[in-house]
């Protein structure tokens, strides 16, 4: 993991300069794999704990203070409706930006693993499939198949509901 960590942290440095546009940083959830822009990842963290909030949804597992940010933690397979498994060593938080009315905000995402950066052209991704009103397909950004896979790409400022877990400067101070 730590070289693609590596690779993770030089892509990032590069966004600046626009060479990381198109990529992806892929990363596993039952099984299946799911990627998020590579322009939106922050930082790779090792599964750690979070301090719990009250009355927040079962996804939010928390907060962490990330270098003096308060940074809500969201269990990704919670967030998905999939079964609960323990975490293990492979366990990881992606710390990625969301962009939600307007405000930029920080979110961790626990995942299974992290697994690869892929480079896609726009022509490559598919949109997501209609699968009628009876299933939610509202954080499916498209599709892509890359080396015989299917992944999913994440829209992820649809991930997280603000209004949901908002945290007030009390509680910031608190952590």
């Amino acid at each position: 993991m730590t070289a693609l960590r590596k690779q993770v942290d030089e892509l990032t440095s590069q966004a600046a300069e626009g060479d990381a546009a198109g990529q992806y940083l892929t990363f596993l959830l039952a099984g299946e794999e799911y990627g998020v822009e590579i322009l939106r990842v922050q930082e790779i963290k090792g599964w750690d704990s979070a301090t719990p909030i009250p009355n927040t949804p079962e996804h939010v597992l928390g907060v962490l203070n990330l270098r003096g940010a308060v940074v809500p933690i969201i269990d990704l397979r919670k967030r998905f409706e999939l079964e609960s498994i323990p975490y293990g060593p492979t366990t990881v938080v992606i710390v990625v930006k969301m962009i939600n009315d307007g405000h930029e905000r920080t979110v961790g995402l626990v995942v299974d693993a992290v697994s690869e950066v892929y480079k896609l052209e726009t022509g490559e991704i598919q949109p997501a499939p209609d699968m009628g009103g009876s299933i939610n397909t509202e954080f499916v950004r498209g599709l892509a198949t890359v080396e015989e896979k299917m992944l999913i790409l994440l829209e992820v400022d649809e991930i997280v509901n603000f209004s949901t877990i908002d945290i007030d400067e009390s509680e910031e101070a608190a952590v």
